[in-house]
């Protein structure tokens, strides 16, 4: 038993010269629970957007199409927080951009004859047939969310309209391909960004494994400035994420994965996204003494960039502010929240440059700054 005492001890005392690493690994899950706390503690619930085109014209006092808009803004959790948020829109092509662009889970376009309808329900005679048409991106899974709530939402007010066999359908219209978009394609995006964040090992260790053992010394006794030492390193991490994504993609394609948008698009995203990884990987190697400690320090931020931007599982999104039109939520600070909502424009709904320039401007911004912080950083405590 002194021998397994002395043991314990002695891991004790050496963890002490890593209090960093312990310290992370202790924080780890507990952060994480904090972080989902500020995404789900606006109103103590997830509320999922719905955008809403009334072009009911009303029939004599009836304004069923008003009446449905309240029931819907009203569905509410048991602790009284709204279940949707409702965005009343009037023109169609705006709705369906702000669908493209994840403003809101779905679209639902009441029908102008509604209130006709409704009336002949409620006074018991036949009535034509109508439908309530919901848009939305079909792979998007707040959509399923979104609609199937508001489908119950009109079928309780239906219901309790009705004395006849109820005429109206609900009609559902996809964005795009994404109706006939399989299960294991609409995972795939989120896995060709993956396929870049997993890198981040990478440009840790590999830049750590230089600081280590005195190498960054000898290389400047060499004359090899900082900007051709980082620059080479950042060219080869490059390319790696560059044949990593490739890689994922013809497995992909092997496996039936066909891309609905162009893939030179694609490239410059994934290039662009290499840049805030390697960016990361510099971060996590100025506060590592060695490799191992390095690829200790790297699951930290892998953590969030697999989880908390769509790359491993999509997650609602949880709006803080707008900018040009565009909602900002909590996840967006983290460069490859863009890369996945980009990707998942081009290969499910086909969309071109012109469709993810807010995007790709978010990416480009997010990881130059990644990028130069981690520069800095480590050019002020490893190269100095």
């Amino acid at each position: 038993m002194m021998r397994l005492w002395n043991v314990f001890i002695k891991c004790a005392r050496e963890q002490k010269r890593d209090l960093w690493v312990l310290m992370l690994s202790l924080a780890f899950a507990p952060l994480f629970v904090f972080v989902y706390w500020l995404m789900t503690s606006a109103g103590g619930s997830t509320t999922y957007g719905l955008l809403i085109i009334n072009q009911d014209k009303g029939y004599q006092n009836l304004r069923a199409g008003e009446a449905l808009v309240s029931q819907l803004k009203d569905f509410s959790y048991e602790n009284g927080a709204p279940f949707l948020k409702v965005i009343e829109e009037i023109d169609l092509t705006t709705a369906e951009e702000r669908l493209h662009n994840r403003e809101a889970a779905a679209l639902l376009i009441i029908p102008e004859n509604f209130s006709e309808v409704v009336d002949g329900m409620e006074e018991g005679r036949e009535v034509g047939p109508t439908s309530l048409e919901f848009v939305g991106d079909l792979t998007y899974p707040t959509y399923t969310i979104a609609a199937v709530s508001a489908m119950t939402v009109s079928e309780t007010y239906l219901t309790s309209m009705s004395k006849i066999n109820r005429p109206i359908g609900f009609l559902e219209t996809p964005l795009g391909a994404s109706a006939s978009r399989s299960e294991f394609e609409n995972y795939m995006p989120g896995l060709f960004i993956f396929a870049v964040v997993i890198t981040i090992f990478q440009a840790a260790m590999l830049v750590a494994r230089e600081s280590e053992g005195g190498k960054l010394t000898r290389l400047r006794m060499a004359g090899v400035s900082s900007f051709e030492f980082l620059g080479g390193i950042s060219a080869w991490l490059v390319l790696v994420s560059i044949i990593s994504a490739g890689l994922t993609f013809a497995t992909a394609v092997a496996l039936g994965f066909t891309s609905q948008g162009p893939l030179w698009l694609a490239v410059i995203i994934i290039v662009f996204t290499s840049f805030s990884i390697i960016g990361t990987g510099l971060i996590v190697a100025s506060f590592a003494k060695s490799v191992s400690q390095a690829f200790v320090i790297a699951n930290f931020p892998l953590g969030f960039l697999m989880f908390l931007t769509g790359a491993a599982f999509p997650l609602p999104r949880t709006s803080l502010f707008t900018i040009a039109g565009h909602e900002v939520a909590f996840a967006d600070i983290l460069p490859p929240t863009h890369a996945v909502i980009a990707l998942n424009k081009i290969f499910t709904l086909g969309a071109g440059f012109s469709d993810v320039v807010f995007e790709l401007t978010a990416l480009i911004a997010l990881s130059v700054l990644y990028f130069a912080i981690g520069v800095i950083l480590f050019r002020r405590i490893n190269l100095r």
